[in-house]
């Protein structure tokens, strides 16, 4: 990965206990990055220029799709509530490499989509966890179509050309979808 950015990996949704442990959800397929990184940094969103740096003095499992983590300086429970809402941000360059038919969502912002025929759908804008699986938000000139990121539709990611190719499903690229 040439530049670092920074990446979201949760949302810090409360404090644990009365020692200063803050409680994160975690975004993606599971907490390995965030359990891993020696510090993170506390912000509003992914460019806040003004978030917080804290280094990471222990974590551990939380509740179902939370971690607990001990940052430096959150010494209380107080300290912990305060950081409520906060996005916990990371430096790309620590998060753990991938196989190379893997790639984590900040890869895919900006990336052109088209089809396998060659027709360009429009930019990944944002991607959505829905649960089941993800969906890429993709703006274009058809304004914004949703594309499961099921791989019997995204046949081909290049992130070296941030092209995505697509097979569309029947009824995927209608006018009327997505609107």
């Amino acid at each position: 990965m040439a530049d670092s950015v920074r990446v979201e990996l949760g949302r810090v949704v409360g404090a644990h206990a009365l020692a200063g442990e803050v409680r994160v959800r975690f975004f993606g397929d599971g907490p390995e990055n965030l359990l891993r990184c020696p510090f993170v940094f506390l912000g509003e969103r992914r460019d806040d220029s003004a978030a917080v740096r804290y280094a990471v003095r222990g974590g551990g499992q939380g509740r179902g799709g939370e971690v607990r983590l001990s940052l430096e300086g959150v010494d209380d429970r107080n300290a912990a509530e305060a950081l409520r809402g906060s996005l916990v941000l990371v430096d790309s360059q620590v998060l753990e490499p991938l196989d190379e038919d893997e790639f984590y969502w900040h890869e895919l912002i900006g990336c052109t989509v088209e089809t396998e025929a060659g027709e360009r759908v429009g930019s990944v804008r944002e991607l959505w966890n829905t649960g089941g699986h993800d969906v890429l938000v993709v703006m274009g000139e058809r304004g914004q179509v949703l594309v499961p990121t099921v791989r019997e539709i995204m046949k081909r990611v290049d992130r070296s050309e941030g092209r995505i190719v697509i097979d569309p499903i029947p009824g995927l690229l209608d006018e009327d979808e997505g609107r």
